[in-house]
């Protein structure tokens, strides 16, 4: 994408913040970000990207909207409802940006195609919604040497870590394996408020606009948690664990894993 009058006006206020100025915003311009799930965390995340200017934009999801996915997966329209998701976040992000490339992929991420998929795209947003996409997508990006702002958001509030490779813990390194589905409810039995996932998805926008326009030091292994309830936010620095089966020393897993073999690592906790 090349500067013109419009742009300089649309990204002004971009340009003014002295950690990213000009330099930055055209990094942002070259830049490509692939983001997995356009619902609760993905929908911010699309929108916000696309707002900082990114220059490409993917968006990855095999499900179709839903009237329950109306409160917190901004991004889509009630007349959507039964639509693709991804070609209803894509038909958005053309709308509020005609001049960004959008990528759309109506399928599933599966270890078959995750890793060339990660390798067109300089960063991952995961805004997935179950542990083993989740683990999936940590896999992949250490495999494929992208780096991956992880998130997941329950009820008031989530957690957040960047995944650099090479450069710090992986999700393997804070979480060794899938918690059981008795310890990790999904939003269908324990709720969420569609403002919290708004937070945290834009929270992860920002952690892959600072990464991509160099406006702050890439800083892996910070494991953010925000409880919008009590309006408490705590960040725990976590270490690479040199045993990691993914990132360790001597890694166990070289590509990522089939759906069953997920499931299987779900079933063997507890």
């Amino acid at each position: 994408m090349v500067w013109s009058g419009e742009n300089t006006l649309r990204y002004s206020r971009n340009i003014l913040v002295e950690e990213l100025g000009e330099a930055g915003q055209e990094r942002l311009f070259a830049s490509s970000v692939l983001v997995v799930g356009a619902g609760g965390l993905g929908s911010p995340a699309l929108l916000y990207l696309a707002a900082a200017g990114i220059g490409r934009i993917g968006v990855i999801d095999d499900d179709r909207v839903d009237i329950t996915n109306l409160n917190r997966q901004v991004i889509h329209r009630a007349d959507a409802v039964g639509q693709w998701k991804a070609d209803s976040a894509a038909e958005a992000l053309r709308a509020f940006r005609p001049d960004m490339a959008v990528e759309v992929y109506p399928e599933a991420l599966t270890a078959g195609n995750a890793v060339e998929l990660f390798k067109r795209f300089d960063a991952v947003v995961d805004g997935s919604d179950n542990f083993s996409t989740k683990y999936l997508c940590n896999d992949a990006a250490v495999v494929s040497r992208r780096p991956l702002v992880h998130a997941g958001v329950l009820r008031f509030g989530g957690q957040m870590i960047t995944i650099v490779p090479g450069a710090g813990p992986c999700l393997r390194c804070v979480l060794p394996r899938i918690p059981s589905r008795k310890d990790s409810p999904g939003c269908a039995e324990a709720g969420i408020v569609g403002a919290a996932a708004g937070v945290v998805g834009a929270w992860q926008a920002m952690e892959a606009i600072k990464l991509l326009s160099g406006s702050a030091p890439l800083q892996g292994g910070k494991l953010l948690t925000i409880d919008t309830l009590s309006n408490e936010v705590s960040c725990l620095s976590v270490a690479r664990d040199r045993s990691c089966p993914v990132c360790g020393e001597h890694p166990r897993i070289t590509e990522p894993l089939s759906a069953a073999e997920y499931d299987h690592d779900r079933s063997c906790v507890g």
